[in-house]
C-alpha cells in the first residue's frame, strides 16, 4: 500500500511539474501556431540558474529564485520571437527548425559553461522534513509542488478567461486574421505571450531541481513530454494541458515502477488512441 500511495504521489508532482512546463507550450502552440522546440531548453536554463544561484549565494531561497529566473528567461524568450522568429513570420518550417537550432545552442552553452555533471538544486530547508498522514510518510516538497501548480492553473484560468489580455489571446487563437481586423495588436500579442510561455517554463525548471537536478540532456527528457501532453489535452487548451499532464504524470510514474523496460513505448500509448478516436485532443475543438 505504501508503495501504491508513494507512487500516487509522485505520479502527482510529475503531473504537476508537466503542466508548469505544458502550458506555456500550449499557449505558444495555441496562439502562434510555432512547435516551440525551445521550450524544454528554456526549462532546463532556467534549472541550471536556480542550481548555480542556490549554490553561489547564501540566503537565496527557491522562490525568489523561480520569479528571478522565470523572468530571465522569459526576456530571452522575448528576445529570440522579437529578432528572430518574427523575421521568418511566413516560414512556419523555418520557425520550427530555428528554435531547434535554439535549443541547441541553450544545451551546448549550458554544457560549455557548468560541464556535463549532474548539479543538485537544494530543497528549501523549511520543506526537507517528511509529512506524516494516515500513517504513511509523504515528501513535502512534492506536495507543495502539486499545490503550486494547481495555483498556477487557477492564475492561468483567470488570466485568459476573465482578463482583457486573455481576450485577446483566446481572440488570436481562434481567428488571427479577424483580431487584427479589430485592433488587436497580435504581433505584441505573440511577444506577450511567447515571454509567458517562456517565463513559465523557466520558473518550472527551479521547481523542478530539487527532484530532477541540472544535467546534461534534461531539455531533450522534458521536450517529448510536454509535447505529448499538448497533443493528447488538446492545442491551446488550458483544460487540456491540465488534465493531459496528470494522465502522462500517471502513465510515466507507474510505467516506469512496473515496466521500465516499455515505460517509453506506453507513454505513446494514450496519445495514439486519442490521434486515432479524437485528432484534436480530449479538449481541444476541431478548429484548431
Amino acid at each position: 500500500m505504501q508503495f501504491w500511495i508513494i507512487q500516487g504521489l509522485n505520479s502527482l508532482s510529475l503531473g504537476g511539474l508537466l503542466f508548469l512546463l505544458s502550458s506555456g507550450f500550449s499557449l505558444i502552440f495555441g496562439l502562434m501556431r510555432l512547435a516551440n522546440l525551445t521550450h524544454g531548453a528554456f526549462f532546463m536554463l532556467g534549472t541550471y540558474l536556480a542550481a548555480i544561484a542556490l549554490r553561489s549565494f547564501d540566503g537565496l531561497n527557491l522562490w525568489v529564485t523561480a520569479i528571478g529566473a522565470g523572468i530571465i528567461v522569459a526576456a530571452l524568450g522575448g528576445l529570440f520571437e522579437r529578432l528572430v522568429l518574427t523575421r521568418l513570420k511566413t516560414n512556419p518550417l523555418g520557425q520550427v527548425l530555428v528554435t531547434l537550432g535554439m535549443a541547441f545552442i541553450i544545451s551546448d552553452a549550458c554544457l560549455a559553461l557548468w560541464g556535463g555533471d549532474s548539479i543538485p538544486v537544494p530543497t528549501p530547508q523549511n520543506l526537507r522534513a517528511p509529512t506524516r498522514m494516515f500513517g504513511f510518510v509523504f515528501p513535502t516538497y512534492r506536495l507543495i509542488l502539486v499545490a503550486i501548480a494547481i495555483a498556477a492553473a487557477i492564475a492561468l484560468y483567470v488570466l485568459i478567461e476573465r482578463t482583457r489580455l486573455g481576450a485577446m489571446i483566446r481572440a488570436g487563437v481562434d481567428d488571427r486574421q479577424m483580431a487584427r481586423a479589430v485592433g488587436i495588436p497580435v504581433e505584441n500579442l505573440f511577444t506577450t505571450v511567447f515571454c509567458l510561455g517562456a517565463g513559465i517554463a523557466g520558473a518550472a525548471g527551479v521547481l523542478g531541481g530539487p527532484i530532477l537536478s541540472a544535467y546534461p540532456g534534461l531539455d531533450a527528457d522534458m521536450l517529448p513530454l510536454a509535447l505529448i501532453v499538448v497533443i493528447l489535452g488538446g492545442i491551446g487548451s488550458l483544460l487540456g494541458a491540465f488534465i493531459g499532464s496528470f494522465i502522462i504524470g500517471f502513465i510515466y510514474t507507474f510505467g516506469t515502477a512496473l515496466f521500465p523496460e516499455l515505460a517509453y513505448i506506453i507513454l505513446f500509448l494514450p496519445m495514439i488512441v486519442v490521434i486515432a478516436f479524437r485528432p484534436q485532443g480530449l479538449f481541444g475543438r476541431a478548429g484548431a
